[in-house]
């Protein structure tokens, strides 16, 4: 594989061995004589496949006997409907807290089933920040907030604890760090920001919370189907499946969620080290809710952007280009990116002052 510094804010960078793997496997699988792509989801090398996937998840994140585990389609853009559907009740209300565009497309989707509230936001500050959050009662049927923002760069540090289910999308920091899945009634996760290639999502449901919102579901959208038929209801993306199932092998192997949060925190203080100290460029989240995941930045002088741009890409580097939405740039730096890539970037950083001073 070609020396590519990958800060894709996703599809996610993956570890050279998880793309062999799923290369080997698309070839052929478990030397049956059949590519992973054309057996049967139903045969015992599939299922092997899915139950150990599941297992990996309940093991890296400590999952108590009560949660269920799944692999679904439609990634978090169907999650913000499902989550509406299977926990918002008709005549009740749930809490959102905009924090950037996933968010706020999730108070959109919510609102086509029930009656959503935004109760925080940060949209009048550029999404810099992340809002103070009010009391959330019992009144409300869940609290939904998206754990890390990769438009705008930032990122919970500590999650509320509101009187109500609590709800997370966690696509772009799940399996980054420490969490007490105990907190939540129901997290969901698009696989190709943080886990694996796109094409599948993983849902950690709470059983004692769910089949409670009193609503007709339709039976793709109703999580307790899933459940029954152990993410089988319908022929599951097995190639996102099986890749994730890598990802989550090669993460135990490395230590765990643990090792991988320690590692994490070296790359995003390298990398924000370098954004402050640099005169050339500032950084756009306020510091105290950046984001491991997506660092965001600028230059202070934008007459500088096809230079410096010339010179990350001559040094391999790619994917850094900001959202359209905010423009500068965004270093992504998922579990899989190594500590080399982000020395790198930092480099070409300093080389560009130097070459300015």
């Amino acid at each position: 594989m070609s020396k590519i510094h990958n800060f894709s804010a996703g599809p996610c960078i993956l570890p050279p061995q998880v793309i062999e793997g799923a290369a080997d496997a698309v070839t052929e699988l478990n030397g049956i004589g059949l590519s992973l792509i054309e057996i049967s989801h139903r045969s015992k090398d599939f299922v092997a496949v899915m139950d150990e996937a599941r297992q990996l998840v309940r093991e890296l994140l400590n999952l108590p006997d009560r949660y269920e585990v799944l692999f679904l389609q439609g990634g978090a853009s169907l999650g913000f409907l499902t989550t509406a559907y299977n926990f918002l009740s008709p005549d009740g209300k749930a809490a959102y807290v905009n924090t950037g565009t996933w968010a706020k497309s999730a108070v959109k989707e919510a609102n086509f089933v029930g009656k959503a509230e935004v109760v925080a936001s940060s949209e009048t500050e550029g999404n810099k920040l992340i809002p103070e959050i009010p009391h959330v009662g019992s009144d409300y049927d869940y609290l939904h907030i998206t754990s890390n923002n990769t438009i705008y760069g930032t990122q919970y540090k500590s999650f509320p604890k509101p009187d109500c289910n609590l709800i997370c999308d966690m696509s772009s920091d799940i399996f980054s760090k420490e969490i007490n899945v105990e907190d939540f009634a129901l997290i969901y996760a698009g696989a190709q920001k943080n886990m694996g290639p796109a094409g599948t999502v993983l849902y950690i449901v709470d059983t004692e919370k769910l089949g409670k919102s009193n609503r007709p579901i339709p039976s793709y959208l109703d999580l307790q189907i899933h459940i029954k038929k152990e993410s089988m209801f319908n022929t599951p993306p097995v190639f996102p499946v099986y890749a994730s199932m890598l990802m989550l092998r090669w993460l135990k192997d490395l230590g765990g969620v643990k090792e991988i949060a320690t590692l994490n925190r070296q790359k995003a203080d390298l990398m924000y080290s370098e954004i402050d100290r640099n005169s050339l460029f500032v950084g756009h989240a306020e510091a105290a809710h950046r984001s491991d995941m997506n660092a965001t930045f600028m230059l202070k002088d934008e007459n500088l952007g096809a230079e410096f741009d010339e010179m990350w890409k001559a040094a391999g580097i790619s994917g850094i280009k900001g959202h359209r939405s905010i423009g500068g740039y965004r270093a992504s730096m998922y579990n899989a990116l190594p500590i080399a890539s982000v020395q790198a970037l930092v480099d070409v950083m300093k080389e560009l002052e130097s070459k300015k001073s």
